[in-house]
């Protein structure tokens, strides 16, 4: 996924974005030297079902920043730094650390809620990121890989969602945590749409 904005100048990293960016990769590179074969490191960070023993309050904050492998890691840190980065200027740090990490909460219960699977990964709250872009920048064309064409914000999301929906319902095998994908994105859509409607002066 990227913008097709061929000719704009490389936007410099926000510092909220550029943090987090970092703190995935220190965490990702001590799951790296630390884990071993029983993945000690990544069996307490990750977000376990409620219903067992292993599941830990802190796990609804800590598995967002652990991540199953190192492409995993890189896509959720480049759909950070592409979406976030334009969301922390428009709307400053403070308030864009608190809808980072509202969105991220939101995944988690909703993984909790709906699926009964360990889960890692930022993507909840990146989803959260993508609905708030979606409904601020609603014609900003995106590429979707391996679509050729490209797709404006607001229709990229929605075949994300459905995307997301059909998987969660049809799971077939599959490890991806479709459910805590739509948590983070319904409350981003939420929190963004609460924010536009009661601070139109300041939010962007």
């Amino acid at each position: 996924m990227a913008f097709n904005n061929q000719g704009n100048r490389f936007q410099r990293t926000t510092p909220v974005v550029l943090n987090l960016i970092i703190i995935n990769a220190l965490v990702f590179l001590i799951q790296m030297m630390f884990d071993g074969p029983d993945e000690k490191i990544t069996r307490e960070i990750a977000l376990f079902p409620y219903q067992t023993e292993f599941f830990k309050p802190y796990q609804l904050v800590s598995h967002m920043f652990a991540h199953g492998g190192f492409f995993h890691l890189l896509f959720n840190m480049f759909v950070l730094w592409m979406f976030g980065t334009m969301l922390e200027r428009a709307w400053g740090s403070k308030r864009f650390f608190i809808f980072y990490f509202v969105c991220g909460l939101a995944a988690g219960v909703a993984h909790l809620l709906l699926e009964f699977s360990p889960a890692v990964g930022a993507s909840g709250a990146i989803m959260g990121l993508f609905a708030a872009f979606a409904y601020i920048f609603p014609n900003t064309e995106l590429i979707i890989f391996p679509i050729p064409v490209p797709i404006k914000a607001k229709y990229a999301v929605a075949i994300m969602a459905a995307i997301d929906l059909f998987g969660g319902v049809y799971p077939a095998g599959s490890n991806i945590a479709h459910f805590a994908h739509l948590g983070g994105l319904v409350m981003g859509f939420i929190m963004v749409i609460y924010w536009n409607k009661t601070d139109k002066k300041t939010f962007y």
